[in-house]
């Protein structure tokens, strides 16, 4: 028999605003002490109010904008309520039927993922399991509790764990891109739950939109990688289940990594068991079509279109584009160094000379300059003009000045040599060829 996986993709961004979604505190919690970025409207204490914050308003519409979503001329927040430890007004204002932005997709390679809505609420706070006086227990750090939280849904639309993780990298790469978070999973500001279920495929198999019975949600993923394993493993699990005959209970499950599977958590709830219900302390958005225009003209040039203009004007492979698109600041690194490579009118050197140095050769692009790059590159065909006692001599004194890029060289960052290198092709004014150079670093520093 043959089984089809079904998943719908919950991606949570954490937004990067200075202060939280509803209130002035600050909103970066990571390595804080606990409990010291808190005030009355974040941990919900009686009369306190929320005001809403605009930066993260035009965020979350700028990233439905960038998903090709429909952005609702009227929003509104919502209560959503539950219990939980981590929650502290017992309720989280989050969106529900009138969202910022709804109706979007994304392509990966040729699919089409259908976005069914972007909405905008509060993060929780944190449980910490630690050991107090020798008692196990559970603590809780109201640091991130209010923080502007976006949340995107699809359809269930993914049919394998790498349609998920590919997923989930053009969504960071699309909100690193529009500079509205930094998308770190280890850090927890993006986390991503699948909702996962399993149906056989026969002959008489209807629509592609019949869905099973059940669903089941997996949390507390924090890596690509962790995505695809725990959704590769719980595709297994149901698989076995029906086998024998048995329907998975729909329920939310947690990830162990290190046992590599699933575990039951708690019974998941549909919509309605939140009791959702206008937040009364909020009056609704209204957004006219200039305001939303104004924000569409906002969006960066996106890494597909860089792709595609980098393959059209630079002679580029999709392999390369790619690479150098990765990430905004590589691309516009990348850029940068091709308009120095025309102010210097080197000939010889093409757009595609520039890419693979980057590439192949490791360029800590925070570190090496553009035009420190253009001359390393035109080193290579330099023939030399400076004695090598001198060579030894620059070599030697900028090694001496830079002790932190040779403990991060000797630490196996690569990367490093790359910036020793631009130190001292800037004191020899190019008078020496770059493999000649290279060399006599690397020998000064593995000596």
């Amino acid at each position: 028999m043959t089984y089809q996986p079904i998943i719908g993709l919950e991606v949570h961004v954490e937004l990067k605003t200075k202060s939280k979604l509803f209130c002035g505190c600050p909103a970066e919690h990571f390595g804080t002490k606990p409990n010291t970025q808190t005030c009355p409207v974040c941990l919900g204490l009686p009369g306190a109010l929320p005001v809403p914050n605009k930066k993260a308003v035009d965020w979350t519409i700028l990233l439905g904008l960038a998903l090709n979503c429909s952005i609702h001329k009227v929003s509104r927040f919502d209560r959503k309520n539950y219990f939980y430890p981590d929650l502290p007004k017992g309720y989280q204002i989050s969106q529900y039927d009138e969202p910022l932005a709804s109706k979007g997709f994304v392509k990966i390679d040729t699919k089409k993922i259908r976005i069914r809505r972007v909405h905008l609420e509060e993060d929780a706070g944190k449980l910490l399991h630690e050991e107090v006086n020798g008692v196990k227990s559970t603590l809780v750090d109201f640091n991130r509790s209010g923080v502007a939280l976006v949340e995107i849904v699809t359809e269930p639309d993914v049919r394998s764990s790498e349609e998920a993780r590919t997923f989930l990298k053009k969504m960071r790469q699309i909100a690193r891109y529009l500079g509205i978070s930094d998308g770190d999973m280890e850090k927890g500001t993006m986390r991503l739950e699948p909702n996962i279920s399993v149906k056989l495929e026969t002959r008489n198999t209807k629509h592609e939109d019949d869905l099973p019975p059940y669903k089941v949600e997996i949390k507390n993923i924090n890596s690509f990688n962790f995505a695809k394993k725990a959704i590769d493993f719980e595709i297994a699990r149901q698989v076995s289940l029906l086998e024998k005959g048995e329907t998975p209970l729909q329920e939310t499950r947690g990830w162990d990594e290190k046992k590599g599977v699933t575990v039951s958590q708690r019974g998941k709830g549909e919509a309605h068991d939140y009791r959702y219900f206008p937040e009364p302390d909020i009056p609704p958005m209204e957004f006219s079509k200039s305001q939303i225009e104004n924000l569409r003209s906002q969006i960066p040039e996106l890494a597909e279109e860089k792709i595609a203009r980098f393959i059209r004007e630079y002679n580029l492979s999709q392999y390369d584009a790619e690479i150098l698109c990765d990430s905004r600041e590589r691309a516009e690194y990348y850029e940068s160094t091709i308009r120095e490579l025309k102010n210097l009118r080197i000939k010889e050197l093409t757009e595609k000379t520039v890419a693979n140095w980057i590439i192949n050769k490791k360029v800590d692009t925070s570190k090496v300059a553009p035009e420190d790059l253009v001359k390393m590159i035109a080193a290579t065909t330099q023939t030399t003009s400076m004695p090598d006692e001198e060579l030894e001599k620059i070599i030697k004194e900028v090694i001496s000045k830079n002790p932190k890029a040779v403990a991060d060289y000797q630490g196996g960052k690569e990367q490093a040599l790359m910036f020793l290198i631009g130190q001292v092709m800037r004191e020899t004014k190019g008078k020496r060829g770059f493999d000649k150079m290279k060399t006599v670093i690397e020998q000064r520093l593995n000596a």
